[in-house]
């Protein structure tokens, strides 16, 4: 008999930036961009993370999508109006040397299949600013989402992809990066009818994509920053899915998590289905999308006419909300990954996300403590994870003792 030694292995626990994207205020950080930089490293430190994801965006001023019509607003964290340079780089390594709190990825979340060539162009381009600055960082990631053409179907879509997104990857080869697609089907990104708006959404399009990105050997480059809010939106519970991947042999394809939940209201999906609001959702007028870009902001309700969003540790769970997959069990889905997934486990992101709508404010003083609960809720489950994963399958085995029950299961109906 050998007796193995108790050594859970903990994830380490993060913080987007776009939990509170106007940290440092506009007229402070526009002619100073990497003010915002600077002060949330020291935000993070406050809140008890040893990382942050850096969310870049385009400026408001720059960008093709006004901000009233966003249902998030714009985190541009990272500024990059400008090229991200070398004494850029050594001014934020100060900081990251001064609070201790460095970047487990580059955040930039936006549709690089855009059907406007000029659009797209320009995604692409302030996406190699990203890129840039990553690799000037020593950064190893970058997220973010594939997206949609709008004018063209599904399959058309793996065309697009290969057109498209195949070069970014090289780009990211060359700079020794990765891509991560968080999962999100960003189905209020547009008010047509389409629901699916950016294609890597669920692990059956993880593969075709990535056996697109093999072939032209970006394969290492493409991952899956997954979100489990997103499966509870599609029906789908994280156990599956991790163990549909390790079946079909891509349990690699997962490379770091964002952390947040979805709380499914039943009233709405009585009323709509999974599909959300088709009709009289305020975003067209007379036959056609509104002229008003405000209006298009209720084209979110194809989402969030049936669920919303939680800051981890801030909704109460009804027990029989996990087994219908309304919700997310948090402490399955930690133990889940290592259960299922090919990871190594103490150099592995969870990144807090902070989506909850009545508390997306912009106070530092009111968000401080929901992040603080948020942080400590992620990381106390993830220790349970961890210390469960080591006993029931290190510990325990070792001594010849069995594990007692059967725990969630896959595929249950």
């Amino acid at each position: 008999m050998t007796i193995k030694s108790f050594e859970p292995k903990h994830m380490k626990v993060g913080v987007l930036t776009a939990a509170l994207q106007e940290l440092t205020p506009r007229e402070v950080r526009d002619p100073d961009p990497d003010r915002a930089i600077e002060d949330w490293l020291q935000f993070a430190r406050e809140l008890g993370v040893h990382y942050v994801q850096l969310s870049s965006a385009l400026h408001p001023t720059e960008t093709d999508v006004p901000p009233e019509a966003m249902l998030d607003p714009v985190a541009n964290t990272l500024d990059l109006r400008a090229p991200f340079d070398a004494a850029r780089a050594r001014r934020v390594q100060a900081a990251v040397k001064a609070t201790g709190v460095s970047f487990s990825d580059l955040g930039y979340f936006d549709n690089m299949l855009h059907h406007d060539p000029a659009i797209r162009r320009r995604k692409h381009e302030f996406m190699l600013r990203v890129f840039d600055a990553a690799a000037l960082l020593g950064v190893d990631a970058v997220c973010g989402f594939v997206g949609r053409n709008h004018q063209h179907g599904m399959d058309q879509n793996l065309l697009d992809f290969e057109a498209q997104m195949i070069p970014l990857l090289e780009e990211a080869k060359a700079r020794g990066l990765s891509f991560r697609v968080e999962q999100c089907p960003m189905p209020g990104w547009t008010t047509l009818d389409t629901w699916h708006n950016n294609i890597a959404y669920t692990p059956g399009a993880w593969i075709r994509l990535h056996r697109i990105c093999e072939k032209h050997g970006v394969g290492d480059q493409f991952r899956i920053h997954y979100d489990p809010s997103h499966a509870i939106l599609m029906g789908q519970d994280t156990r599956s899915i991790f163990q549909y991947l390790k079946d079909e042999g891509y349990d690699f394809l997962i490379g770091g998590f964002h952390v947040k939940g979805q709380v499914i209201d039943a009233r709405g999906v009585a009323a709509w289905g999974y599909g959300g609001q088709t009709l009289d959702r305020g975003d067209w007028k007379n036959g056609a999308p509104s002229p008003n870009p405000a209006d298009h902001l209720n084209a979110w309700k194809k989402q969030t006419v049936l669920c919303e969003h939680e800051l981890p540790g801030t909704a109460r769970h009804d027990p029989l909300a996990y087994l219908q997959n309304r919700t997310v069990d948090w402490l399955d889905h930690q133990l889940a990954a290592r259960e299922l997934l090919a990871l190594d486990v103490a150099n592995t992101h969870l990144v807090v996300e902070h989506e909850y709508p009545p508390a997306r404010i912009q106070d530092r003083e009111r968000v401080r403590p929901l992040l603080q609960g948020a942080i400590a809720f992620v990381r106390h489950i993830d220790e349970a994870a961890a210390a469960m994963y080591a006993l029931q399958h290190e510990v325990m085995p070792a001594q010849g003792f069995p594990v007692q029950g059967r725990g969630r299961e896959p595929f249950r109906s």
